[in-house]
């Protein structure tokens, strides 16, 4: 039995053209049969057809070759060179028969070499593209397992829980957890307390506390006093705060003697509001009080009564983040104010989570130095607020939780806010000699 042998080809034709110009053109196609890619190069390369043939025995079959017959009269050598050879089968040659073959096969020999040319380039085309496509692949499944969340030690999964149940961000929880994976130890986060115990100094770390200057003799001998400006958004109780100011710095106590204190308003478009703190001041006696309307007026008012006064409270109307046209109205009004006065923007605690960035932003053209709390009592977790003023630097001045004018404002403290939270073992005089309340309780 002959061999068999195997071509493979974009088509029969190709499979032909290949046969005849390796092996000749006295063969026998056998079988044909089509060929699909897979993987990968599905994509790019096409079916192929594969052919098996064979030489032998089966040689000359199918092709009609017709036997040569001897020359009768020898011609001339021009009449040999002249001759139709497709009129003669006698006189057709290999290499005519082998043309003859690859034409009818739709492979023309002028073409052959520049056709193949073309290939190799497709191909190494497409192999190029395939070799992108593999690279891009591979970076994508190492960026897939790098960013794959990682299983963490049980105490982190349970202190993530906690601070989560706080309201903390998440951009603040996990800048946590990469200090917490960098530097605890096994035998640290094996011990849970020892890891909320770490967890709370950070925490205590990242709040910040607006230092208000002692009343040395340097400053008091001063003759300028100190101007304190409140700003911030309706209903967050600013001229509540502000009465509670003026009753702390203006009247004292066994520990503390009382500071010259005037009081102005600026805000004369809250019913009620200028006549509520006006009462106010009327029942302390010792405090002047005054309604501003413009910033003529406002000027007056300092440049007269600043060298007598330690402190000056100004309160302001509400102003809604979202109007940027009030506000700056309003910043107009405050330049009045000496470039060394105080700000303070007033933040409710009660304040859904995604309005006090907002808030914090909005407000910035101020440029307050601090942030006072208010409503401290109106809510049970402090850790959106602790995040935000962390996120953006802000430091704290006050904290008042109750509406009772001469209770309930103290100034702010981490500690004061660690014990509020939830979920934490807090061992408060660790936490205190840590963090300690600083002495200085008059604004000067």
């Amino acid at each position: 039995m002959a061999d068999v042998l195997v071509v493979r080809g974009a088509n029969r034709g190709d499979c032909v053209h290949k046969i005849v110009t390796q092996y000749g053109i006295y063969f026998n196609i056998l079988r044909e049969r089509t060929i699909t890619p897979s993987g990968l190069h599905k994509l790019f390369k096409k079916e192929e057809v594969e052919v098996e043939f064979s030489l032998y025995p089966l040689l000359g079959q199918g092709l009609n070759i017709p036997a040569k017959q001897p020359q009768t009269k020898k011609q001339p050598a021009a009449a040999v060179e002249n001759e139709d050879y497709d009129s003669d089968p006698n006189l057709v040659d290999f290499e005519e028969k082998k043309k003859q073959i690859l034409v009818a096969a739709g492979k023309d020999p002028k073409h052959i070499m520049r056709q193949k040319k073309e290939q190799d380039n497709r191909e190494a085309g497409q192999q190029l593209i395939i070799d992108k496509l593999n690279e891009i692949m591979a970076k994508q499944e190492q960026l897939n397992s790098k960013n794959a969340p990682k299983q963490d030690h049980p105490s982190l999964l349970r202190i993530t829980k906690i601070l989560r149940q706080n309201e903390f961000s998440e951009n603040y929880i996990n800048g946590l957890l990469d200090k917490a994976r960098k530097e605890l130890p096994l035998e640290t986060l094996d011990d849970f307390n020892a890891v909320q115990n770490q967890f709370l100094v950070w925490i205590g770390e990242s709040i910040k506390i607006h230092n208000m200057p002692r009343r040395d003799e340097s400053h008091y001998d001063s003759p300028a006093g100190r101007i304190m400006v409140l700003v911030g958004p309706t209903g967050v109780g600013k001229t509540t705060t502000i009465a509670k100011l003026a009753v702390v710095y203006g009247i004292g106590n066994a520990d503390r003697q009382p500071l010259s204190v005037r009081v102005y308003t600026i805000d004369t478009f809250k019913i009620g509001g200028t006549e509520q703190l006006e009462k106010y001041c009327e029942i302390m006696e010792v405090v002047p009080f005054a309604v501003i309307k413009d910033y003529e007026q406002l000027r007056k008012e300092i440049d007269m009564y600043r060298e007598e006064t330690d402190l000056i409270l100004i309160d302001t109307f509400g102003s809604s983040p979202n109007d940027p046209v009030q506000l700056g109205e309003m910043k107009a009004l405050l330049k009045a104010c000496d470039s060394k006065a105080e700000t303070h923007l007033v933040l409710s605690a009660s304040t859904k989570t995604n309005d006090i960035e907002h808030i914090l932003r909005q407000f910035e053209p101020f440029n307050y130095q601090s942030v006072l709390l208010t409503k401290m009592d109106e809510t049970r977790t402090v850790g959106n607020i602790i995040s935000a003023l962390a996120e953006r630097g802000k430091p704290l001045s006050f904290i008042t939780n109750g509406q009772q004018i001469h209770k309930f404002i103290k100034k702010a403290n981490v500690v004061g806010f660690l014990i509020n939270l939830d979920g934490f073992n807090v061992d408060r005089d660790e936490m205190e000699k840590r963090f300690p309340v600083k002495e200085a309780d008059q604004f000067f």
